[in-house]
């Protein structure tokens, strides 16, 4: 393999993808012009299947709009989305106490408030993006105050409702490690300490609670003191959400120098998830699995989902940066030649969502309240820089 014409063809596609087919058609089918704001409930041409709009979709739409800006092509109509989808979301997806709702209306009235803060995470990163494409320092501030109002509801006892009743008590990985990508975003744009604290706060307690070497994974479920928990639930291995969380944490060890400890710790978790993670029989990653190798409770375990393909192939293309260690680019080679066989489609345009096992087509949407414009986008942005990064760091060689 020639690694310099790899990584450039690839830079090259992701490009492409990018802007002659990803935006293009959330710009045509998504961003609605009249209300502000985005749909995402779409069918596989577009057509709207439903107006309910996903609040945490209005930020990470927004946040890929500016990242794409920022990073891509200075598109003119991605940055008014970004800025009509943010008029949205501060005048309609807020409560009286500052809490985001998880659904609201086409025109804005709220639908459905969660017991979660991820829509205030995203909305935030939105912001803080949006801010270094203006300079506004209005969405800079504004994005910190959600920060931390986001910080406050979640160490205020019975802000947000319990999820067990009081004899439960576990903790969960996804709210720690988002908040370690939060806290990166926003600090591009202000300089507070409580960021980095948080994000030092966050790589800690995973370190500390979640890893589990004697499974070789990192749970998704544990005990207040990181205790394991014999459970169908508390058993479960999510692959992709381990490996988002390994390139968020080389995210922050390259800012920090390529930091060693962190770096090990990202590579550590990696290995031991494509090891999980990567369907040898069929190829692609596999939702879930269960740490003693029992059968999965979840009805989705052996599907094969649109974003852990996209955050394997931003992972691995990390740590080849971070290390030139070619099991990194094969791992990038593998993921990359399954999820473009298969997700793609080529009549349509966009990525399917979900697919079986064997990579034939489940369903064939583009987008539902979980699913629109931002893994498969962000994937091609961060991939593009990271391509970028590659080539320079060879040619420098």
């Amino acid at each position: 393999m020639n690694v310099k014409e790899y990584i450039q063809s690839w830079a090259d596609s992701y490009k492409k993808d990018l802007t002659e087919n990803i935006m293009p058609f959330w710009m045509e089918h998504g961003w609605d012009r009249e209300n502000g704001g985005v749909y995402t409930c779409v069918n596989r041409d577009g057509s709207l299947m439903d107006s309910t709009k996903s609040v945490w979709f209005q930020g990470r739409f927004a946040f890929i709009c500016a990242f794409a800006y920022n990073n891509v092509e200075k598109n003119q109509m991605w940055l008014d989305a970004a800025k009509s989808t943010l008029e949205f979301i501060e005048k309609h997806c807020f409560d009286e106490k500052g809490h985001m709702y998880f659904s609201v209306t086409a025109d804005g009235q709220p639908l459905r408030k969660r017991r979660y803060v991820f829509s205030e995470t995203f909305a935030s990163i939105a912001m803080s993006e949006y801010a270094l494409a203006t300079g506004d320092q209005h969405w800079a501030q504004r994005a910190l105050h959600i920060f931390e109002d986001t910080q406050r509801f979640l160490n205020t006892p019975g802000f947000l409702p319990e999820k067990f009743e009081p004899n439960v008590q576990l903790q969960s990985h996804s709210i720690i490690m988002i908040l370690i990508n939060v806290g990166s975003c926003i600090r591009k744009v202000v300089n507070d300490p409580k960021l980095t604290a948080q994000i030092d706060e966050s790589i800690a307690k995973l370190k500390k609670y979640f890893i589990h070497p004697e499974f070789k994974c990192l749970l998704e479920t544990v005990g207040m003191n990181g205790e394991f928990v014999n459970t169908n639930m508390t058993r479960t291995i999510n692959p992709g959400h381990c490996i988002e969380t390994v390139w968020f944490i080389m995210e922050e060890a390259k800012l920090r120098g390529w930091d060693k400890d962190m770096l090990d710790m990202a590579l550590t978790i990696f290995d031991w998830s494509w090891d999980w993670g990567w369907d040898k029989e069929y190829g692609g990653i596999i939702n879930f699995r269960d740490c003693l190798n029992l059968p999965s409770q979840d009805y989705s375990q052996d599907m094969k989902f649109w974003w852990p393909q996209c955050e394997t192939i931003i992972a691995s293309l990390y740590a080849y940066l971070a290390t030139g260690d070619e099991k990194y680019l094969y791992r990038h080679e593998r993921i990359s030649e399954w999820t473009y066989a298969h997700f793609p489609d080529p009549e349509y345009g966009e990525w399917y969502g979900y697919l079986h096992r064997d990579g034939t087509v489940a369903q064939p949407a583009k987008g539902n309240l979980f699913k629109g414009p931002f893994h498969i986008p962000r994937m091609m942005i961060k991939s593009y820089m990271l391509c970028q990064e590659i080539l320079k760091k060879l040619e420098e060689k």
